[in-house]
């Protein structure tokens, strides 16, 4: 069996020096919750980490697409597509890839003085399901800006923006219902009509390859009628919708991040950067590279 840590195309990472964890040990307000390592590495093959010796982390891994597994306590477990766990600092622990399979995680260490307080409950798998009410770009978003912050922070300032950030990131996930429900009261997600929930659940697997009959599953209708229904109200298919709202994702992350091409597309869903780039250029016009270049 092949066995690798780390090192996948498009992955982000960022492992702090002990200096600067020691910087927020120290701090009054990151104190109480701060991340040590933080990344994302998609369609992650071959994928595998033993421990046996336990650290002082709580490691959280949330699986956005893929599958794997973890042992922990000499008990295993199996984590799929839109599920987390938490494994628990001061005990060895494996996780990685089963056999043949591949997963996308986003994960980070965390601990503080409160960090158990967000890990409680959550050692067997955790679900967050894509519903009328999820908000899983919300949650990413979230993660992605804290990804940022630690990658070009320096000071204080910077890790108690990011410890911030953190206790709303752990806080989506163990408060999920009051997470879910303080946009509802908002937006009134319970009323949408069937375009505007398939519109939805494509915007909650942005970076996934979703198929029509996955749309149709979501919103229970036939194809016939769903299709005509979706064109009457968009003037496009629901894939060439799904396609749109991936391609204004590509530019959000041109214009706010300095992500790699081949970071960007599997961000999206797209494997192959030269598609991407093909579907960029025919949707936009131009090049990512060259949209990049006059955006900044």
């Amino acid at each position: 069996m092949i066995k690798k840590k780390d090192g996948f195309l498009g992955e982000q990472q960022v492992v702090l020096s002990p200096m600067l964890i020691n910087m927020q040990e120290e701090d009054p307000l990151t104190s109480s919750l701060f991340i040590t390592d933080i990344g994302y590495y998609p369609k992650a093959e071959h994928h595998h980490r033993i421990r046996e010796q336990a650290i002082d982390q709580y490691v959280l891994i949330y699986c956005v697409d893929g599958s794997g597994f973890y042992v922990v306590d000499g008990k295993r477990y199996e984590v799929e597509k839109n599920q987390y766990f938490i494994l628990p600092a001061g005990k060895p622990h494996e996780y990685g890839v089963m056999e043949g399979k591949q997963w996308t995680i986003y994960w980070l260490h965390f601990r503080g003085e409160h960090a158990s307080i967000f890990a409680d409950g959550a050692v067997k798998p955790q679900n967050i399901k894509i519903t009328i009410n999820s908000r899983i770009k919300d949650r990413l978003d979230i993660f992605e800006e804290i990804l940022h912050i630690l990658y070009t922070g320096e000071g204080i300032e910077d890790f108690r923006y990011a410890s911030s950030l953190l206790h709303h990131f752990l806080a989506s996930m163990r408060y999920l219902q009051q997470f879910r429900s303080s946009i509802v009261s908002t937006q009134g997600r319970g009323s949408m009509s069937p375009t505007e929930a398939a519109i939805h659940y494509m915007r909650e697997n942005i970076e996934n390859r979703i198929t029509l009959a996955d749309v149709l599953k979501y919103v229970g209708y036939s194809q016939s009628h769903f299709s005509s229904l979706f064109k009457k109200n968009t003037g496009m298919s629901p894939l060439a919708y799904f396609n749109k709202l991936k391609i204004e994702r590509a530019c959000e992350l041109l214009n706010k991040t300095d992500l790699k091409i081949n970071q960007i597309c599997y961000k999206i869903g797209i494997d192959d950067p030269f598609y991407f780039s093909r579907l960029f250029s025919k949707t936009i016009g131009m090049s990512p590279t060259k949209y990049k270049e006059i955006r900044t």
